[in-house]
């Protein structure tokens, strides 16, 4: 073979070589091509993934720089005990002018007001909720409030409940105040306390897309401010529509031209505001979708109890309301009369709805602790007397023997609570003390009772006629004398004890608060203002 020859097969070989490690190469090409779009997905969804949790966390880091907290040294250091279970959250509105609140048509000058305030109770089930209004004139008793300046002031008796936020007269207000003043008030230990101004409620109403609502009448700027001396413009024609920013505002705070001009027919329109706003949110769903944007506009403009001062706190709390049915959610008016040109709370009703609030009873008188409470969310148990036989029963010559019992005058009428002692003792039971109650408007005679006591309390009640019975967080029976007494104070017969009445009820009747009750699914064209 020539050497040329040897040069062209050496040609052909490393050809040939060549040619093979090319086509290997063009397999493991198409390989690494076939790999390359599973990989680049990969990359993308782990890139993804990143961007949404680096987003979240800004959205967080975003909400929690949002949120303002007031102090806690306000808060009084004599604070009712904790009830039968649930939460109870105290809603404050803030009408200042202070801030972006000047443009929206708050109060007049940088002090903090509140015309709008409810207690919202979160049974122990998750499943029910009330929220309670306390009219801005209910005529009451502030306690001992701080100052900025550290100081505290004395109580005021027959004060305007609204003035407790204004004590200080600071632009931010004072929530720990008002939140004094509801635990005075009812008996019941607030868990939480919000307070929302004007701007942040008329971002959060356009952050959910705008409310629905209904005006009974057409509307115009004099009927939102009176003082305009003059018509004005129609600013909402009769009916149903759809309201947000400062829209929602006008429709919130309206007070005349409608009904009797009166703040209590205004809290109604504010009940079914509320209502239709909860319907809103609720029909979008307890999502990020829904619930952030919403937590941004919420945030912006509100201040709340350290107990809530961070996103995962407020996100967690309004999460657990997501299985808290419509009809479920109810609005109540803290029961209430005219006292001339203001309130007056009407006893025993107002106890009485403190006492299922801090027993964890529905309006009806259900149990709503939830499985496993523990704790007294229902009817009290019958605690055994002394002998063994339950206390009351009609069976002994002495029906009040080994029942204990304290005295009230709950009327401006003198001697009543002696003489009812004297008829009570001579019946068997022992009287622990008289005094005079703490109000003395008591329409009807009240039995007071704690947990273990509500058979002596059914004896004691079935004494005297019309008795209400009213379980309390006070251990113990307590009878707090009514008009009804004192215009007739014999006792019953014990051969004829008359009705057993149950907790929430009276022998004359039962309450008719659950009846007044709003649902949030109720029409919102319905029940618009008083009078």
């Amino acid at each position: 073979m020539t050497a040329s020859s040897h040069k062209a097969v050496a040609g052909r070989s490393a050809g040939a070589g060549r040619t093979g490690r090319s086509g290997a190469g063009r397999a493991q090409g198409r390989a690494v091509r076939r790999r390359r779009p599973l990989r680049t997905a990969g990359i993308v969804a782990v890139s993804l993934l990143v961007l949404i949790t680096a987003g979240v966390g800004w959205f967080y880091f975003k909400l929690n720089g949002n949120i303002t907290t007031f102090g806690a040294e306000g808060v009084s250091p004599q604070r009712p005990a904790e009830g039968a279970g649930g939460q109870n959250v105290l809603v404050i509105g803030s009408d200042s002018r202070s801030g972006d609140n000047s443009s929206l048509g708050g109060g007049e000058g940088d002090v903090g007001r509140s015309d709008t305030a409810f207690l919202l109770h979160i049974y122990g089930d998750s499943k029910h909720a009330v929220a309670v209004s306390i009219p801005r004139d209910s005529l009451v008793e502030i306690p001992p409030c701080r100052l900025p300046n550290g100081k505290w002031t004395g109580a005021q008796h027959n004060a305007m409940f609204n003035a407790a936020f204004s004590v200080g007269e600071s632009a931010q207000g004072n929530p720990a105040c008002t939140q004094n003043t509801v635990e005075k008030l009812s008996g019941v230990r607030v868990d939480h306390t919000v307070v929302v101004d004007f701007e942040g409620f008329s971002k959060m109403t356009s952050a959910v897309g705008g409310v629905p609502v209904c005006l009974p009448k057409d509307i115009y700027q004099g009927d939102l401010n009176p003082n305009r001396h003059s018509r004005g413009e129609r600013i909402f024609a009769k009916g149903p529509q759809n309201v947000s920013g400062q829209q929602a505002l006008d429709y919130v705070r309206i007070r005349h031209g409608i009904g009797d001009n009166s703040d209590i027919g205004r809290i109604q329109r504010q009940q079914a505001f509320v209502g239709s706003l909860i319907k809103k949110v609720k029909e979008q769903g307890f999502n990020p979708t829904t619930l952030l944007p919403l937590a941004n506009a919420a945030t912006q403009s509100m201040t709340v109890d350290p107990g809530l001062d961070s996103a995962d706190k407020l996100l967690s709390f309004a999460m657990s309301l997501k299985d808290i049915d419509l009809h479920n959610t109810k609005f109540v008016t803290l029961p209430w009369r005219y006292q001339g040109a203001r309130v007056a709370i009407v006893h025993p009703d107002a106890d009485r709805l403190w006492a299922d609030i801090k027993a964890d009873r529905t309006l009806d008188g259900k149990d709503a602790g939830g499985p496993g409470s523990g704790k007294a969310g229902g009817a009290a148990s019958a605690s055994p007397s002394p002998s063994g036989t339950g206390a009351g029963t009609g069976t002994d010559a002495s029906p009040g023997t080994g029942v204990s019992v304290a005295v009230y005058n709950g009327t401006t009428a003198t001697g009543l609570a002696a003489r009812a002692a004297d008829q009570l003792k001579s019946a068997g039971f022992t009287v622990t003390g008289t005094s005079t109650a703490r109000t003395q408007d008591h329409a009807t005679t009240v039995v007071e009772y704690g947990a273990g006591k509500e058979a002596e309390a059914k004896t004691v009640a079935a004494r005297f006629r019309g008795a209400q019975l009213v379980p309390t967080a006070t251990a113990g029976v307590n009878v707090v004398l009514g008009a009804t007494y004192a215009s007739d104070p014999a006792l019953e017969s014990p051969a004829a004890p008359g009705p057993d009445p149950s907790p929430g009820s009276s022998a004359s009747g039962s309450s008719d608060i659950a009846g007044k009750a709003r649902s949030a699914d109720d029409n919102i064209c319905s029940d618009l203002s008083y009078g």
